[in-house]
């Protein structure tokens, strides 16, 4: 599976591509940020955001996306300015009718670490690790951006089968209902 992570922001959004699967080697496709300035209006911003993830689609044709969910801080306008480059990730995957995903950064952190309340550098370090890097991806965004795609990797395939499995579910509990009120009909 080939996993493009995206850690949402409007000045730098870390950007990364991942390819492996649950119980096989990760390898690092590629790992960057696209950049926007912050003297340049938001809408254009937003559109810089839009036109860099859109090169990352196109060069590297990922399976699925791993967006870091967006969470409340104490500084209203970064959660803004998050949420917005947020909502351009989500817009560019729908577009290609790829499955997203929604990770919150306790949930990649632990995926990575071990423990939800790891810093950026203990990330860093555990990223390198995983993928046989000398250093971690650099700027931090961009570290970030591979640990929601391994997260995403790591978890999404469990997450992919629950979700299949609750499909199933249904379906057996609403035959076994239409199949009892015919019964019931006769």
């Amino acid at each position: 599976m080939r996993v493009l992570g995206v850690d949402p922001g409007l000045t730098r959004c870390g950007v990364a591509v991942v390819e492996g699967a649950v119980g096989r080697q990760l390898h690092l496709v590629d790992a960057g940020v696209v950049r926007t300035e912050a003297d340049t209006e938001l809408a254009h911003r937003l559109l810089g955001i839009e036109t860099g993830l859109d090169a990352w689609f196109e060069r590297h044709q990922p399976d699925a996306v791993a967006v870091e969910q967006v969470f409340a801080q104490h500084n209203v306008r970064t959660v803004m300015g998050t949420a917005q480059a947020s909502a351009v990730a989500l817009t560019a995957a729908a577009r290609r009718q790829l499955p997203v995903a929604l990770h919150t950064p306790s949930e990649a952190k632990a995926a990575i670490t071990g423990s939800g309340r790891a810093d950026k550098a203990q990330v860093g370090t555990m990223v390198a690790k995983l993928l046989g890097l000398d250093a971690a991806p650099r700027p931090a965004d961009a570290a970030d951006a591979v640990a929601l795609a391994i997260c995403h990797i790591w978890r999404g395939g469990a997450q992919a089968r629950i979700a299949r499995a609750q499909q199933e579910f249904a379906r057996k509990v609403e035959l076994a209902r239409t199949t009892r009120s015919q019964g019931r009909a006769r």
